[in-house]
C-alpha cells in the first residue's frame, strides 16, 4: 500500500508530506483547492508524461517521492529482485523533472526508465478516474473490463500470440501465391539467363586473372628483350659482365688480405653479392624460358575477356560479380522449382495454426462466459442498492463480425435495463448519465475488489449520485477498504459528505494565499475537524447547528 507521499515545487505546492494508512481515506476540500494536483503528482511519480509547466513558478525543478509497503507482495518483491532493485523490502519511487525538460526516475535510488517504473506501478496502485463512466460505453473498454475481472491473462496471451503468428503466415502465403502467379514468365527469363551463364561458366576472380595474363602476353616481346639484356650484362658480356668483374675484384682483395686483413669484411660482402647475382641470373634464365610469345593464346584470352564484359554489361554488373549473379539466379530458379512444396508447407502450417487459434479462442470465450455470469449477478445486485431497483445488468457475448482479432472471436456488449419487466438493451443506448455513473462505479468497485493490487484510488467516481445512494456508495467503498483477508487501501477524492463520513481516515486539501503567493496544503483531520468538514460539505460556507447535527448523525451511522 501507499505509505508516504512527498511533493516539492509541484504546481502550487511548495513542500508537502503525507502519510497514508490502510482502509478508506477520504480527500475533501473546496473545488479548486488542489485535490487534482495531488492526483497529478501521484500520476507523475507512477510514470506519467512529464511536463515542465507543472514545476512551481520560480523553481528550477519539481520532485515527487512515493513510498510503498510491499512486505506481503511476493510478486512485487520478485520483480524488484529480477530488476536488481530490491532494497530489503523497501519500494520507493522518485521522479524529478527539471525546467530544461529533463526528467529522471528512480526506484530505490537506482535510475530506471519510465517503462520500468510504469510496469512496477501497475502492480502497486490502480487509479479510477472520475470520467471513466463516459468510456464504459466503448466496446473495447467493455471487453477490457470483463477480461480484467476474469483474470485470464494466459488465455489472452495465447490468443494474441497465435493471432500474430497467423498474420505472419498469411502474409507468407499471400507472397508465395503471388510468386506462383508470376513464376511462368520469370521461369522463362531465368532459364534463358542461366543458359548464357552456364555456357560462359565464369569463375571466381577469373576476370582479374585474365587481366594479369593478358598484360604479360601483350608485352611478351618487351619482357623477353629486357630479361635477355639483363642476363647478358650480368653474365654473358665477354668484355664487362658483372659476374666476371666481381670475381676478379674478390680475387684481388684475397691477394692483399695477408698484407692487411682489415679488408676481409669487404671481401665477404662482395662474395655474398656474387652469390645473389648468380641466383638472379638463374631466375632470369628460368623466366626467359617460360615467356609465352603465343599470339593465339593472347587472342583466346582477349576473346574470353570480351565475352565476360559483354555478359556483365547485359546484366548491369561488374565483370567480377558474374559468378555471384550466376549462383543467385540458380538459387532463385531452385526456389521456384520447389515453390509448390513450400506453398503446401505454409498452407499446412496455416491450417494447423488456425485450429490452435480457434481452440484458444473457444477457451477464452468459455472463461469470459463464466466471468460474465458472476459479474452479471454482482452488478445487478449492486444496482438494487444504487437507486435502480428492479434493474438488471447483462453481458452478451456473441461471435464477432470480423474474422479474427488479437482479442479473440467475441463481440462483447454490456446491456442493461433500469426498470423491472423490460428487456436489456445496449448500455450506450438506454442508460442516462446518472445511471451510467452508478453502473460504472459498481463495475469499478467489483473489479477492484477482485484485483490483486493493494492500493486503489477513486477520483470523484461518485459524481452524479447523491442522497441515500451516495451513502450506499460510501459504504461500498468502506467495505472495499475493510477486506479482512488482506490489507486493502482505498483513497477516495470526493465532494459527497455521505462518502466522506464513511472513511476510516480523512484529509482536507486547502488552498492558502500569503504575500500574493498561493500554496496548497493537506491537513489530517481529527474527530472535531472531521465533524466540521462534513458539516461544511453539507451546508456550504456557513456551518449551522443543523448541519453539525446532521454531520454527527452521519458519522454515528458509520460502522465496520
Amino acid at each position: 500500500m501507499l505509505k508516504h507521499l512527498y511533493i516539492r515545487n509541484f504546481a502550487i505546492i511548495d513542500e508537502l508530506e503525507l502519510d497514508f494508512n490502510s482502509g478508506l481515506t477520504a480527500l475533501t476540500g473546496e473545488t479548486g483547492a488542489g485535490k487534482s494536483i495531488l492526483l497529478g503528482a501521484l500520476d507523475l511519480v507512477l510514470g506519467d508524461r512529464a511536463d515542465n509547466d507543472s514545476i512551481k513558478q520560480g523553481c528550477d525543478y519539481a520532485e515527487i517521492v512515493a513510498e510503498f509497503d510491499v512486505q506481503n507482495l511476493d510478486h512485487v518483491i520478485a520483480w524488484l529482485v529480477s530488476q536488481e532493485l530490491n532494497s530489503e523490502g523497501e519500494c520507493i519511487l522518485r521522479r524529478r523533472i527539471a525546467k530544461d525538460g529533463r526528467s529522471r526516475a528512480y526506484v530505490n535510488s537506482t535510475p530506471v526508465n519510465l517503462q520500468a517504473i510504469r510496469e512496477l506501478a501497475e502492480m502497486l496502485i490502480d487509479i479510477h478516474g472520475q470520467h471513466e463512466h463516459q468510456s464504459i460505453m466503448k466496446s473495447t473498454v467493455q471487453r477490457q473490463l470483463l477480461d480484467d475481472y476474469a483474470s485470464h491473462v494466459s488465455l489472452l496471451e495465447a490468443v494474441s500470440n497465435l493471432y500474430i503468428e497467423l498474420k505472419l503466415v498469411d502474409e507468407q502465403l499471400k507472397h508465395l501465391q503471388q510468386t506462383c502467379n508470376e513464376q511462368n514468365d520469370r521461369l522463362d527469363l531465368l532459364r534463358f539467363q542461366l543458359q548464357e551463364l552456364d555456357a560462359l561458366a565464369p569463375e571466381e576472380n577469373e576476370y582479374r586473372a585474365l587481366i594479369s595474363q593478358h598484360k604479360r602476353l601483350a608485352n611478351a616481346e618487351k619482357l623477353a628483350s629486357t630479361v635477355q639484356q639483363a642476363i647478358y650484362s650480368l653474365s654473358e658480356d665477354d668484355n664487362s659482365n658483372i659476374q666476371s668483374t666481381l670475381s676478379h675484384i674478390i680475387n684481388s682483395l684475397g691477394d692483399i688480405n695477408e698484407i692487411d686483413s682489415s679488408l676481409s669484411p669487404v671481401a665477404e660482402m662482395l662474395n655474398e653479392s656474387l652469390v645473389q647475382i648468380d641466383e638472379s641470373v638463374s631466375l632470369l634464365q628460368n623466366y626467359q624460358d617460360n615467356i609465352d610469345l603465343d599470339s593465339t593464346q593472347l587472342a583466346r584470352i582477349e576473346q574470353r575477356m570480351q565475352n565476360i564484359l559483354d555478359l556483365a554489361r547485359k546484366h548491369r554488373v561488374e565483370a567480377d560479380e558474374l559468378p555471384a549473379l550466376h549462383e543467385k539466379l540458380q538459387q532463385e530458379l531452385d526456389d521456384i522449382d520447389h515453390l509448390d512444396e513450400r506453398l503446401d508447407e505454409i498452407a499446412n502450417r496455416q491450417t494447423e495454426l488456425e485450429g490452435e487459434y480457434i481452440k484458444a479462442c473457444e477457451e477464452l470465450t468459455a472463461s469470459r462466459n463464466r466471468a460474465a455470469d458472476i459479474l452479471n449477478k454482482k452488478i445487478t445486485r449492486s444496482m438494487q442498492t444504487l437507486g435502480m431497483s428492479g434493474g438488471k445488468f447483462e453481458i452478451t457475448i456473441s461471435p464477432a463480425t470480423s474474422k479474427r482479432s488479437a482479442h479473440g472471436l467475441d463481440q462483447i456488449e454490456f446491456t442493461v435495463t433500469a426498470n423491472a419487466g423490460q428487456d436489456c438493451r445496449p448500455l450506450a443506448r438506454i442508460a442516462s448519465g446518472g445511471e451510467l455513473a452508478r453502473i460504472s462505479l459498481a463495475l469499478q468497485m467489483i473489479i477492484a475488489n477482485n484485483s490483486k493490487i493493494p492500493a486503489l484510488v477513486f477520483d470523484e467516481v461518485d459524481s452524479g449520485v447523491g442522497g441515500g445512494i451516495a451513502e450506499i456508495v460510501g459504504q461500498h467503498l468502506r467495505a472495499l477498504g475493510s477486506t479482512t483477508d488482506r490489507s486493502n487501501q482505498v483513497i477516495c477524492i470526493t465532494h459527497l459528505p455521505q462518502v466522506a463520513s464513511q472513511a476510516h481516515h480523512h484529509l482536507r486539501v486547502e488552498k492558502q494565499t500569503s504575500n500574493k503567493q498561493t500554496t496548497c496544503q493537506v491537513i489530517t483531520l481529527d474527530k472535531e475537524q472531521r465533524r466540521q468538514e462534513i458539516a461544511r460539505m453539507l451546508s456550504g460556507v456557513q456551518i449551522t447547528e443543523q448541519s453539525l447535527a446532521h454531520a454527527d448523525s452521519m458519522l454515528a451511522r458509520t460502522s465496520d
